[in-house]
Parts: C-alpha cells; sequence; structure tokens
C-alpha cells in the first residue's frame, strides 16, 4: 500500500533530484512521505502547487506551510557552464543525476539545457567555479516524466558499471588462480 502510495507522491514532485528535501532523490522523499516519516514541506523546486499537491493526496492540511513554501520556493534553472573556464575534470559530469552534461577528461564540458533539472548538484564540486544557474520560465512539472526516466537511465547505467566492474575483478582472479594451477602443476611435472 505505502509503495502505491510513494509512486502517486513521486508522481507530482519536480524529479529535480536535487536532495534539498534531505533524501537521496524524489522518490527516496516519496517514500518518507507515504510512511508519514517527512513533513509535506521540504520540496523547494516543488513550490506551493508541489505542496497542495501532496497534502492532497495525503490528506494533510497545507495552509500552514504555505507561507514559509513562498519564501523557499525555488524558481525553474538550468546549469551553465563558462566553457572557456572548464579545466574538464568531469566533477560536474559525475555529480549530474540526469547525465545532462556532456564533455571528456581534460576537454571543455557543457550542459544539454534541455535535460537539465536545475538541481545545482554540478555547482559544489567544480573547482573553478565555472558554472552558474540560469532562471527560466520553463515549467519543471511538464518535464518531470522526462525527468524522472533520464533519473532511472543513469541509475541503471551506473548499477550496470558496477557489476561489470565486478565481473572483470572476479574474471582477473579466475584468471590469476587458473594461472597459479597451471605453474603448480607445471612444478610438479618437472619433480
Amino acid at each position: 500500500m505505502s509503495k502505491v502510495i510513494a509512486e502517486k507522491i513521486d508522481a507530482v514532485l519536480p524529479q529535480t533530484q536535487c536532495g534539498l528535501c534531505g533524501y537521496k532523490g524524489c522518490m527516496p522523499y516519496a517514500e518518507a512521505l507515504a510512511k508519514d516519516q517527512a513533513e509535506i514541506n521540504l520540496c523547494p523546486p516543488g513550490g506551493v502547487s508541489g505542496l497542495m499537491k501532496i497534502a492532497e493526496l495525503l490528506k494533510k492540511d497545507a495552509a500552514p506551510f504555505i507561507a514559509e513554501m513562498e519564501k523557499k520556493a525555488k524558481p525553474r534553472s538550468v546549469a551553465v557552464i563558462r566553457e572557456e573556464e572548464c579545466i574538464g575534470c568531469t566533477k560536474c559530469i559525475q555529480a549530474c543525476p540526469v547525465d545532462a552534461i556532456l564533455g571528456a577528461s581534460k576537454q571543455m564540458h557543457t550542459v544539454i539545457l534541455d535535460e537539465c533539472t536545475g538541481c545545482e548538484l554540478c555547482i559544489a564540486p567544480c573547482p573553478v567555479d565555472c558554472i552558474e544557474m540560469l532562471e527560466i520560465t520553463d515549467d519543471t512539472t511538464e518535464r518531470a516524466d522526462h525527468y524522472r526516466s533520464r533519473y532511472r537511465a543513469r541509475e541503471t547505467r551506473l548499477k550496470k558499471k558496477i557489476s561489470s566492474a565486478h565481473s572483470d575483478s572476479d574474471l582477473k582472479n579466475e584468471k590469476k588462480d587458473y594461472i597459479k594451477a597451471a605453474l603448480l602443476r607445471a612444478k610438479a611435472k618437472q619433480t
């Protein structure tokens, strides 16, 4: 039951995956809300409209939180990299929860503006402070499903990468064991 409620809550969240709510992403916040372990007013990117949608789903009173949310609501924004200052460290790429940043090591990076959720997670790791946020008028809620699918695709890719790394490590260990066994057999034949 709580999983169904969490999915309904997640469906009304803006999918910025910013962590401003104190959770690792929108779904963990939705799950905490569904279990009544979080307040309904923790999503600044959702603003007052997001607060109202969450309150309606959970049958809670949003009134005590509206004034506070009006103050802390975050307008829609996107990250922009001042490319001439970028040193190509890839730290912003690693931080982006939706793979909205393109670039390679020691090469200039750029943000795919249509994919950027405005989470600001790329700003802190940038060692040269070449990323800024630009406010835009685009409505995040219209793109929430797209952002969710990009976030899930990135999570899947990272899990495969970790699984592949473990497989590569296992394969290397198997090769080492095979070589050790072959050397022992060869040594046994010599004696």
